[in-house]
């Protein structure tokens, strides 16, 4: 993995040719593209993986395991270009920053025992079994969501000790409540702002670790794809199914089962 102290590369240089670099970046505006043919919603985080991975497989980037949605913490992908833990988010107003979600830490800090600093940050960078955090981002333009008139996506590969994303690039405080019983009691801790980026834990939020990243012009070379669409679908699901198998051979061992739900057995 990348160290903080090294100077930051693009992902994996010997691996990712200037011809794979190409290819990552088309097959990401294909799949977005492919996406809205038939969903509205925008790319999330579950959709994601298994795109993220089509997107490596078809651009020569053999993927040797993936996580299907488990939720399993750590690396999301296994690929030529390393572990990917895959993320979605949104930019914020501005979109120059934006928030990603990270672990779990109950384990080292709740609100029944607020936790060893050294130890939380032992238990965040023990987790990090990935290299890069695979990131699908997206500003709304005319609406929010599905009722968006313009989504514009962008795809970064950012190394998972890059400054930004490291807790050890942080100084660390107890966060505490300012209202009501928790007034004065540590709820959470909480960073200082480095170049713009900061993270917090939120004992209320199941102690999970959130990352506000700002995007400075260093992370630009972190962009593998960007693609901008108008969200329209084209088809629904029995529209796809007709279309393609139409053109499929008719396989006589396969049956076509229909259910009337007012049935009754005799």
């Amino acid at each position: 993995m990348v160290s903080a102290d090294d100077t930051i590369q693009p992902p994996n240089p010997e691996t990712m040719n200037p011809e794979m670099r190409r290819q990552l970046a088309a097959n990401f505006t294909k799949s977005v593209k492919g996406y809205h043919l038939i969903n509205n919603d925008p790319i999330k985080e579950t959709p994601w993986e298994d795109i993220n991975a089509a997107i490596l497989v078809a651009s020569g980037c053999p993927v040797a395991d993936q996580s299907h949605g488990s939720h399993r913490p750590g690396a999301d992908i296994t690929c030529a270009l390393g572990g990917l833990s895959n993320k979605s988010t949104q930019y914020d107003a501005g979109g120059k920053s934006f928030k990603i979600s990270s672990y779990r830490l109950t384990t080292v800090c709740s609100d029944k025992e607020p936790g060893d600093l050294a130890a939380i940050v032992a238990e965040i960078n023990r987790r990090k079994n990935f290299d890069y955090y695979s990131i699908v981002a997206r500003r709304d333009s005319g609406g929010e969501g599905a009722e968006a008139t313009h989504l514009q996506y962008d795809w970064y590969l950012i190394p998972s000790d890059y400054p930004a994303v490291n807790p050890a690039t942080y100084t660390w405080t107890p966060k505490l409540g300012k209202t009501g019983k928790n007034k004065g009691t540590v709820v959470g801790w909480e960073t200082n702002v480095v170049q713009g980026s900061s993270m917090s834990i939120s004992f209320s939020m199941s102690s999970q670790l959130w990352m506000s990243v700002h995007l400075t012009d260093e992370m630009a070379e972190f962009v593998v794809g960007s693609c901008r669409i108008i969200p329209k679908r084209r088809l629904n699901y029995m529209q796809l199914y007709d279309l393609i198998m139409a053109s499929e051979p008719t396989d006589p061992t396969e049956t076509t089962e229909t259910t009337d739900p007012t049935a009754t057995d005799p």
